[in-house]
């Protein structure tokens, strides 16, 4: 069963969590320099000011409204998903997936030129029909009753296009864990994901490196990962500690997430606004806000490494279904080489861009929309 689905947050909702913001004891966090430390105090405080003066939730809530939003149970649990038919006679059914810290905000942009590509200079003959989920656990999704990890996720997505939308052949692309459930819908699901795009890459071939320059790169890999894996590790171990201080600081909220988007975004000067606007980044952290989801969107870091870690099983074989690679430059962990790609994917299409960082629909939308209309393209002929 499918149902319609509105966002209508009451007024008074919204007045609660502008309280806490007013109320948040800014004198009691130390004055850091810049973000080496951590989330930069000044720009934060910032960004709080204007979550409570300027920033108006209802007109994002109007934009979200304007897709066609709805609900539907797989497995006892309750997706929200945006779907966007696309234009023409055989629109091509397309799982559009976000990660963590991401949201459906992050495709607002990209939707309609993907499913009308004609009203955007663009050839109707690479119209997708756009299902763009909330991933379970995250945003108006419902929440598993315990974490679960990207496999279960794919297996969960995969049964909602083909039983419940009754579309028994699709197309897959995702970023962060949008990439990781489309890596497992190539690998378990290939009868009926068609093809998969993506924009990270977070699996791991189980003979791990084996030439030089991939040796290299596992090297520098590690090192990087001791400044990245602070949060990772705390969201796969200990998800419920973090989520208890969380759930009640929308300012809390806030920090943790622009951290990320400043890290892992390709700026300007070092300047967050260079790519985001303050409207763009308090849209996607009030989702989470709003939802009270950011315990159990953070689940699926437990999952995952309760499902085996970043590894592929020993298993393993090369996941044969097509794929395209689209390379950002400003990606938060560096891409292996393509020798090491090649063992996991059956690569039709391998993109490097000159700019651009790990929130690719976000930062470069025309660049993604391009890269994933020639892959289909290539792929079709």
């Amino acid at each position: 069963m499918i149902k319609d689905f509105k966002i209508n947050v009451s007024e008074s909702e919204l007045s609660i969590i502008k309280s806490k913001i007013k109320n948040y004891p800014w004198s009691s966090p130390q004055d850091m320099d810049g973000w080496t430390h951590g989330t930069n105090k000044k720009y934060l405080k910032e960004l709080c000011d204007y979550w409570i003066k300027d920033f108006n939730w209802k007109d994002h809530e109007k934009l979200i409204n304007s897709f066609s939003n709805f609900k539907t149970s797989v497995d006892g649990m309750d997706i929200h998903f945006i779907k966007e038919k696309g234009s023409g006679k055989n629109p091509k059914p397309l799982l559009l997936m976000h990660g963590w810290p991401g949201s459906v905000v992050e495709f607002l942009e990209i939707i309609k030129p993907l499913a009308h590509p004609e009203e955007f200079g663009g050839n109707i003959d690479d119209a997708f029909t756009v299902i763009a989920p909330s991933l379970p656990g995250f945003g108006f999704s419902g929440a598993p009753k315990k974490p679960i990890g990207p496999r279960k996720i794919a297996e969960i997505l995969n049964k909602m296009m083909i039983k419940n939308l009754n579309y028994k052949k699709y197309y897959a692309q995702g970023g962060d864990w949008g990439a990781t459930i489309a890596n497992w819908l190539g690998y378990d699901h290939s009868n009926n994901c068609k093809a998969i795009h993506i924009n990270c890459l977070t699996m791991r071939h189980p003979e791990g490196p084996q030439t030089k320059e991939e040796k290299e790169w596992q090297k520098k890999f590690d090192k990087d990962q001791i400044i990245q894996d602070g949060y990772r590790t705390q969201q796969a171990t200990k998800p419920q500690t973090l989520s208890y201080a969380m759930l009640d600081s929308p300012v809390g909220i806030a920090a943790w997430i622009i951290e990320k988007m400043h890290g892992w975004s390709d700026l300007k000067d070092n300047n967050i606004e260079s790519v985001y606007s303050k409207d763009v980044l308090l849209a996607n952290i009030m989702i989470y806000v709003l939802t009270n989801t950011f315990n159990t969107a953070s689940w699926i870091y437990f999952g995952r490494r309760e499902e085996g870690g970043r590894f592929f099983p020993k298993d393993f074989k090369r996941i044969n279904i097509p794929t395209g690679i689209a390379i950002f430059p400003n990606e938060m962990s560096e891409w292996p080489p393509r020798s090491y790609v090649e063992r996991i994917f059956n690569i039709k299409q391998w993109t490097e861009m000159k700019s651009g960082g790990h929130f690719a629909a976000l930062e470069k939308p025309n660049l993604l929309v391009e890269d994933l209309r020639k892959f289909t393209r290539s792929i079709i002929k």
